[in-house]
């Protein structure tokens, strides 16, 4: 489940208060989603200065700085050495790694040992818009905080689409299959759209990067190889979030189906209310779900790399089938 980053400030305060605080997290979430928000705000919560944290004594961060925008092992090793140093203001410290997803392969593998067990009173921040592109072993090591950019902007044109396709789908008064494919369709359409808006972006980034490197001397060579594949991680991370965006979509709807039955007053997508709250009348809670359990299965047959078609299309039979 996604958070706006107010509700996940407010479960880590209570976590503070309660002790129980992990020693490393996992910020991620879509750009304009409060993920530097959430790490500040995490920070204060750590080191007790709600006032400017990240600019605190026992505060130590990185992020990209090279001409190749990665973290480097010489980055990685200032953090550890700050972590082995003694509190200055006899606190807890923090380490912060903003853009997580640019640690080189070297970098994040020399960072294991310290992410796995920090010194005594250190905590650990990774922040991130693309954590597929951190190593597997990076990301078992964390707790991950999911945000959702819809929580905190209001929906953007594409969670809108999938909101009135849902919309228009639910007029049917009972959809059978046909229509359910027909909304397959629909969804598929939108996400080749965000695919190839994807492609043509980091394709037009790379070759910017490309046209700058020839004209540049004293540049190692193997760096135009290496930006082109990090553009096309990257351009695969991106669709990977596109369709992570459909899946946090589908859930807020069933969501706030079951929110309507329970007369809640906060909606993921207040301007789909009077849909959710017909559907709410019409379906008995247990009906209501087990069509939610369904999207919550595509979102881990995404995770699992299981056949995109075959995931939306075994989803979507069992959440909108009458």
């Amino acid at each position: 489940m996604a958070f706006s980053a107010e509700q996940a400030l407010t479960l880590l305060r209570k976590a503070q208060a309660n002790d129980r605080l992990a020693h490393a997290y996992l910020i991620t979430g879509p750009v304009g989603s409060g993920t530097r928000e959430v790490a500040a705000g995490l920070t204060g919560i750590l080191v007790g200065d709600t006032a400017d944290p990240l600019k605190h004594a026992d505060v130590h961060i990185a992020e990209p700085e090279s001409k190749s925008r990665r973290i480097t092992i010489e980055q990685v090793r200032e953090l550890e050495r700050s972590l082995q140093m003694r509190s200055l203001r006899g606190g807890r410290k923090v380490v912060v790694i903003f853009d997580a997803d640019r640690l080189m392969e070297g970098s994040a593998n020399a960072f294991l040992k310290t992410l796995e067990e920090p010194p005594r009173d250190s905590h650990i921040l990774l922040v991130s818009n693309f954590p597929e592109l951190l190593l597997e072993t990076i990301l078992s090591r964390c707790i991950e905080i999911p945000l959702v950019a819809g929580a905190r902007r209001g929906l953007d044109e594409r969670q809108r689409q999938i909101a009135e396709s849902l919309r228009n789908f639910f007029k049917i008064p009972r959809p059978e299959l046909p229509q359910v494919f027909g909304l397959v369709r629909e969804v598929q359409a939108l996400l080749a759209v965000a695919k190839q808006a994807i492609a043509d972006e980091t394709e037009a980034m790379f070759k910017t990067e490309a046209k700058r490197f020839r004209e540049a001397s004293g540049v190692d060579s193997g760096w135009l190889d290496d930006r082109e594949d990090f553009h096309k991680a990257l351009a695969e991370a991106r669709y990977r979030n596109e369709r992570g965006v459909l899946v946090d979509t589908l859930e807020s709807w069933w969501a706030d189906v079951l929110r309507q039955q329970q007369q809640a007053t906060h909606l993921d997508l207040p301007d789909f209310s009077s849909d959710t709250a017909a559907l709410a009348a019409r379906l008995p809670v247990s009906d209501v779900i087990t069509r939610a359990a369904a999207i919550g299965g595509l979102r881990e047959n995404f995770g699992r790399n299981v056949q995109e078609q075959l995931a939306v299309e075994v989803a979507f039979l069992e959440a909108f089938s009458a």
